[in-house]
This record gives structure tokens, sequence and C-alpha cells, in this order.
């Protein structure tokens, strides 16, 4: 049973989304930056917002999974898009939203940045997850 209880707020803008999370006592997970990376380091979908939002989805999930916890567990989520483009930022985030199926998104920080690490890499994404506690 997931730890993480999403918020809606009465008095702001009904956005379809959470404005927050409250967690109960347990152990918490931070991730680094997660990248679109496959196994031998490539980047994967180079320039593809979609796909390498989709990669990095998979990658946090596995990320995730290696810790007891799964995208269900996640209290808080940021995502980074190297484009200059406000519809690069919504189409990242209907793969967020595609990528967590029937849930509902954590909240979530969605911000245009100038240049991630890889070349070729648009998209990064760092969560704060909250697993079962055993």
């Amino acid at each position: 049973m997931s730890r993480v209880r999403l918020n809606s707020s009465p008095a702001l803008h009904d956005g379809g989304f959470p404005y927050s999370a409250t967690v109960s006592a347990g152990p918490l997970i931070f991730t680094a930056g997660i990248s679109p990376l496959d196994a031998d380091g490539a980047v994967i979908a180079p320039g593809d917002v979609v796909e390498q939002t989709r990669a990095c989805l998979q990658n946090l999930t596995t990320v995730l999974a290696e810790q007891g916890a799964s995208l269900g567990d996640i209290a808080k989520l940021t995502v980074y898009v190297a484009e200059r483009l406000q519809a690069d930022l919504v189409v990242a985030w209907e793969a967020i939203t595609a990528g967590f199926g029937d849930a509902v998104p954590p909240p979530a920080m969605m911000m245009g940045v100038t240049v991630l690490p890889y070349d070729d890499q648009v998209v990064e994404i760092e969560a704060v997850a909250a697993p079962p506690v055993a």
C-alpha cells in the first residue's frame, strides 16, 4: 500500500493535478537526475522529447524497483526539458501522464533548462519516493 497521499486544494484552481503530497512515516528515496540512457550509456532517441521522457520513466522505474518502490510511490517529480518552446514542456507532461497510466501523477515541477549533461539529451527526471514499509 502506498504511503503517499496526493492532495488537491479547494482554494486553488483545479488544474487536474495534486498540489502537494503527504507521506506517512518511513524511508524516502531521493533519485539523482535520471537520464534517457541505454545500458551502454548512449542517449536514447536523440533530441526527441517524448521518447526521452518515456526512456527516463523506464529508467526511473528500474531505479525505484531496485529499492522496492514503484512510480505509484513517488511523492515529488521534477522534469527538466532542454528545449526553448513551452510546447515541448506540454508534450513531455503528456508523456509523463501516459507513463503513469490510470494513476494520477504526483506533484511535479516542469522546468525548461538551457542544457543537460549528454549530447542530444533533452529530458531528465528526478524524483522523491516513499517506498512501502516492510
